[in-house]
C-alpha cells in the first residue's frame, strides 16, 4: 500500500506522537483530531508538522464528528480510548465511550469511499483474559480472545471496555466491507513525547506484565497501515516479566532510586507465560529489549524533571 496520501489519527494516547514523527514523511498528510487542541506543542515542532500536519478539534463520543476530517482520506488510525484504574461509573466512564468511539470512528470510515484501511489500537488486555491457565509453557497468540463475563465478575473495567470495543469493531468492519486491522500491545514505556504524566508512589500487584516499547508500538502502526497484507490482529510484546524482575533491571541500572519492592497483596507469583511474535514480526518489528524501554523511561522522565535521585 502506497503511502502517498492523506491519514488521519485521532488520540489520547502518547503513541500518537511518536507515530507522527514517523508519518510526517514528504508523501504523507497527517491530521489529527482531539477535543482538546491545546496540548499540541510537541506535534507542531516535529520535522514537517508546518507543512503536513493540520489538527482538527473533534468529539470521539459525537457521532458524525469525524465524517469532515476524514473525507478524503487514504487511512484512518484510530488510537483513542478512555484509561482509568480506579472509576465510580465504569459504564459512563470507559465501557460507553470506548464503544461508542470505535463504532463512530468506523461509522465515519464507511462513508468515506477513499479510505482503504482503519488500524485500531487494542491491547493485550483483549487477549490474555479467557480462563485459560497462564504458566511458563503456554503460548499466547491472536486466536486467543478476553471473555467479557469473566472480566465483568472480576471487575476488571478497563480491560472489559477495551474487549467489548474490539469486539464491537470487528462485527462493524466485517458487517460493512472494512479493511481493519488491530494492534494488540501490552504494557507500553519509553521515552515520554512530552512532559505531562501524573506520578506517584505505589505498590505493585504481584502478576506479570506485557511489556512494549512505545517508538515499536508507533512503528507498527506505520507498518500495519502501509503493509498490503497485514491483517488481522497483532499482539506487540516483547517480553513478559514479573515485577520483581522489572524492578531488578532498574536496581542494576539506578540504584539510587527509590522504589517500591513490596507487592500490593500477599498473592503468590504466577509464572510468567509467553506472547507469540510471529505475527508482529511480520511487519518488520524488531523489538526493543525491555532493559533499553527502561533505561529510556527513566532517562526521559529526568531530562523532564519528573524524577530526581
Amino acid at each position: 500500500m502506497s503511502g502517498q496520501g492523506k491519514v488521519v489519527c485521532e488520540w489520547s494516547f502518547w503513541v500518537h506522537s511518536f507515530m507522527a514523527g514517523e508519518a510526517l514523511a514528504p508523501t504523507w498528510l497527517y491530521c489529527q483530531s482531539n477535543n482538546n487542541l491545546t496540548k499540541t506543542g510537541h506535534l507542531l515542532a516535529l520535522d514537517g508538522a508546518k507543512e503536513r500536519l493540520h489538527l482538527f478539534k473533534a468529539d470521539l463520543v459525537e457521532e458524525g464528528s469525524f465524517d469532515s476530517v476524514i473525507e478524503g482520506c487514504d487511512g484512518v488510525f484510530h488510537t483513542a480510548s478512555p484509561v482509568a484504574v480506579e472509576v465510580s461509573d465504569p459504564q459512563a466512564e470507559l465501557i460507553d465511550p470506548a464503544l461508542r468511539g470505535t463504532i463512530n470512528i468506523l461509522r465515519s470510515c464507511a462513508k468515506v469511499p477513499s479510505v482503504k484501511r482503519v488500524v485500531v489500537t487494542s491491547s493485550m488486555a483483549t487477549v490474555v483474559f479467557n480462563g485459560k491457565s497462564l504458566t511458563p509453557d503456554v503460548l499466547v497468540d491472536e486466536s486467543w480472545f478476553s471473555n467479557p463475563l469473566l472480566l465483568e465478575q472480576s471487575k476488571l473495567w478497563y480491560m472489559l471496555s477495551k474487549t467489548l470495543a474490539e469486539e464491537a469493531a470487528w462485527k462493524f468492519a466485517k458487517e460493512n466491507g472494512i479493511d481493519m486491522v488491530t494492534l494488540n500491545p501490552g504494557w507500553v514505556i519509553g521515552p515520554l513525547s512530552h512532559p505531562t504524566p501524573s506520578l506517584r508512589a505505589q505498590t505493585f500487584p504481584n502478576t506479570p506484565y506485557t511489556w512494549v516499547d512505545v517508538r515499536d508500538v508507533a512503528n507498527a502502526h506505520i507498518q500495519a497501515y502501509e503493509l498490503l497484507e497485514a491483517s488481522g490482529r497483532f499482539c506487540l510484546v516483547e517480553t513478559v516479566s514479573d515485577s520483581s524482575e522489572t524492578l531488578k533491571i532498574l536496581h542494576k541500572f539506578y540504584p539510587a532510586l527509590h522504589i517500591s519492592e513490596k507487592p500490593a497483596d500477599d498473592t503468590p507469583y504466577v509464572p510468567a507465560f509467553q506472547v507469540s511474535q510471529e505475527k508482529a514480526k511480520g511487519l518488520g518489528i524488531h523489538f526493543t529489549p525491555l532493559e533499553v524501554s527502561l533505561k529510556d523511561t527513566i532517562e526521559s522522565l529526568k531530562e523532564n524533571n519528573l524524577i530526581s535521585f
